[in-house]
Formats: structure tokens, sequence, C-alpha cells
């Protein structure tokens, strides 16, 4: 496929190029095998994905994930890297951007919250790919709303007690570790919730049960029971846990755009080639202005989304501070456009877009789980709103008032 056409815009320096160079290499020579058997059982979906880390890890490719004190490519995490990542793994297999995206999003809070202990111990191994990565915030009852969470730790002499249900849960049953998100009673709603890492070996928590979803990967539901933790395990400090979610999905939101944007970039590459091959009514397909307008509409949404997520990224990465808003409008617009995207690209392919095993299929059922994880679209068009009222009031308040008559 050959790396982005946007790897020429200012958002990047040049070792962001040779990164994505990088992933391409490994993507086109590794993946076909490390993917073979895939569309079997579930039980081969989890086994593959516990190839994939080891494989990323061994190349070198999730030292993204980390800062360099730790195993690392570069002095902090970098969004761009990240995104790039995503975009380019998304393109050539989901499960191959599932179990990257996975090892970033259950160590990032260790790396913008943990301590110099927590942060050796787990970075490195994360780094290799020899520990996998997950993040446990999901209840029953919580999902957009993290303020809903009901999972519960209680001090317990020298450490926690865990007890509750977390479900839609990537890596459930294969990770090494968990960050998990629970009510420790500093608050009310939101302000009493803490984050702990929490291995998968510790008694009392039960990963073993699977959810199969359209688009398999490893997904599963936590029981905690008893489930006792050292006081060594928590992430930050009591009452921080919220803090600790919204700051890693401020990392973590622009990249899922990212994904989306290598779905929609991958069909609109099948599409092109399908439509200038396919014959219809003596012609090529497209010829005709209805799929050249549909190729349009695709390529604009394409280049957008690009404009968005990599601003999103620029801005983490260089401006710095919170970009909630940023990583909002990117996520939120890439994962819409681009189900309209491989929506688009099944309906030029015709009765093939919907035969199983066929790329743009794939994409279909890869794509639509995009629109629901951290964050869902509607959520995020109320937090992008929240941003822009409180932007518009900010300004109300500091414009110079009229004199008085």
């Amino acid at each position: 496929m050959g790396p982005p056409d946007h790897l020429a815009w200012p958002f990047f320096d040049p070792t962001h190029r040779d990164q994505a160079c990088a992933y391409e290499r490994w993507a086109g020579a590794r993946l076909p095998e490390l993917l073979e058997g895939v569309d079997g059982s579930l039980d081969e979906v989890y086994a593959c994905s516990a190839r994939l880390v080891g494989a990323l890890g061994r190349a070198g490719l999730l030292r993204a994930c980390v800062p360099a004190a730790y195993g690392g490519a570069r002095e902090r995490v970098d969004v761009r890297s990240l995104c790039l990542a995503r975009e380019i793994l998304a393109a050539a297999s989901g499960l191959a951007d599932f179990a990257f995206a996975m090892q970033g999003l259950g160590s990032v809070p260790i790396t913008l919250f943990g301590n110099e202990e927590q942060k050796r111990a787990i970075l490195p191994g994360v780094a290799s790919g020899e520990r996998i990565a997950a993040f446990a915030l999901s209840e029953p009852e919580a999902g957009s709303d993290a303020g809903a969470v009901t999972a519960r730790a209680v001090r317990e002499g020298d450490g926690w007690r865990l007890d509750g249900v977390k479900t839609w849960i990537s890596n459930a049953g294969l990770a090494h570790h968990y960050v998990v998100f629970a009510r420790s009673g500093e608050g009310e709603g939101s302000k009493g919730l803490s984050a702990f890492v929490v291995d998968a070996n510790t008694p009392g928590l039960d990963a073993s049960q699977r959810i199969e979803v359209i688009a398999p990967h490893p997904l599963g539901t936590l029981r905690f029971a008893d489930c006792r933790v050292p006081a060594d395990r928590l992430l930050g400090r009591p009452g921080e846990g919220f803090k600790v979610a919204m700051a890693t999905l401020d990392v973590f939101r622009a990249t899922v755009g990212a994904a989306a944007l290598g779905f929609a970039r991958r069909a609109l590459e099948e599409a092109t080639r399908y439509a200038l091959k396919r014959r219809l009514f003596g012609r090529a397909l497209s010829d005709f202005q209805l799929t050249q307008a549909k190729l349009a509409d695709m390529a604009v949404a394409v280049d957008a989304a690009a404009l968005l997520v990599y601003r999103a990224g620029w801005t983490r990465d260089v401006v710095g501070g919170r970009v909630t808003r940023e990583a909002s409008v990117a996520k939120l617009y890439a994962t819409e456009s681009a189900q309209q995207v491989v929506d688009a690209a099944v309906q030029i392919f015709g009765g093939l877009g919907v035969v199983r095993g066929m790329m743009v299929e794939r994409l279909y059922r890869d794509v639509r789980a995009l629109r629901i994880y951290e964050g869902a679209s509607e959520v995020l068009k109320v937090v992008i709103a929240s941003r822009v009222l409180e932007a518009a009031q900010d300004s109300e308040r500091s414009a110079p008032k009229p004199p008085a008559s």
C-alpha cells in the first residue's frame, strides 16, 4: 500500500516518516503469516493476538507506547507516533491495530501517573511485547458515564480489597495486568474513583468470561470478589482515578480516529482498484459519474479525517496541555466518516462486498465498534459542545466592560 500521503504535511518530522516506513515494511512482511487461521475459533483469535503483541515487540514497534527511559523510542510518549502506527496497522489488519493499541492504552496510565517503581516494573515488558496490557473502566451500567462506576475498592490493612464487575474489557483473559478503576469513596460520582494496577494472577480476579463480537478480538468480563491488591498498586493518589482515565483518553481518542482513518484509507484504495477493473455495460465502473462522485466523497473524508487526527496529535505533542476538544473532534469525525467510506466501498463492490473474507467486508465489521468505544459519538458531541460553550463564556468574562454612562 505504501506510507500515507499526508506524511509530507508539516505535522511530522523525519523520524515520524521513518517510523511509518518501518510499520509498512513489517505489516507487508510479517502480517500474512501471523494472521494465518485467524478467521477460525475465538481461541485462535486470542492466540493470534498474543502472537501479534510478541512480534510487534520483537520488531521494536511497541517502543512508541512507552518513554525512552523504560525502553521506548522517544523521551515522551508521542501521540503522532501512536496515530501513525494505528493508521498503518489498521489499514493492514484490524487485529494488528488492536494488539498495538491495547499495549498503549494499558500502559499510558502508568506512564502518566505511575511512580518510578511501577514504571520500571511494567513499562519495559510492555515495550518488548513480553507483557500484555489492558485497561478496565467499563461496567455493565457504566460505559460513557465513568462517574457511574460501582466496582468498589476498600482499604484493608496495608492494601485494598476490590469487588465488582468490569465488562467490554479488551485483552480480558489475555493480559498480564489490568489498569482497573474502582470507587474508593473520596467523593461523589467521578470524584470518588481510584485507579489500580492489578496483576492477572491476583486471587479473587476471574477473567474467564469471553464476549464474541462482529470483529472478533480478545474481549471479556472481569469479576473481582474479595480481590486483595497491595497498596503499592495504587496509581497516583486515592480519588484520582477519573483524572487518570480522562488524561489517558485525551491521548488515545485521537488514535482511535487514526485507526478509523486507516480503515477508510484501505477502503478507498480497494474501491478505486476495483472500480478501475470492473466492467459494467461495456465500460469500466470508474467511468460512471456516480462512481466518481462516491470516490470523491471518500477521498475528501479521508483527507479531512487525517487533518483532524494529526492536528490533535500535533497539538498534544508540541503545544502541550489538555486536548479534550481536539481529540474528541478527531475521533468523532474520523470514525463517523470512516463508517460512510467503508459502506461506500462495499456498495462499489456490490455483491462481492458482503462476501465473508473480502477485505471490504472485514473493514465493514472492523470499523463499526470505533463509533462506540472510548467515547461514543453522541457523548463526544456533548463533550465538544461543552468545550465550545466554556470557551465562549471565558471570552465573554474576559472581554473589557463598556464604560458606565
